[in-house]
């Protein structure tokens, strides 16, 4: 879940389209921003993509991730 600069929303979702990993996005109405949808061969890839690539997107200011278990 991403909070960006107020009416960065669709700037954030076209930069989040190319980055590996990402399965899907949506932008929503709430405490959030963004929702992203993340998946990948380990937990290690997911982190490194959340780490070096979203949080250090232009106009993202926070994140906020869920692990969902199966």
């Amino acid at each position: 879940m991403i909070n960006c600069e107020m009416g960065s929303e669709g700037n954030v979702i076209e930069q989040l389209k190319p980055v590996t990993c990402v399965k899907d996005i949506r932008g929503v109405y709430g405490n959030y921003d963004v929702l992203v949808e993340l998946e990948g061969k380990s937990i290690d890839e997911i982190s490194n993509t959340i780490a070096s690539k979203i949080r250090k997107m232009e106009k993202v200011r926070s994140t906020t991730t869920l692990v969902c278990v199966n």
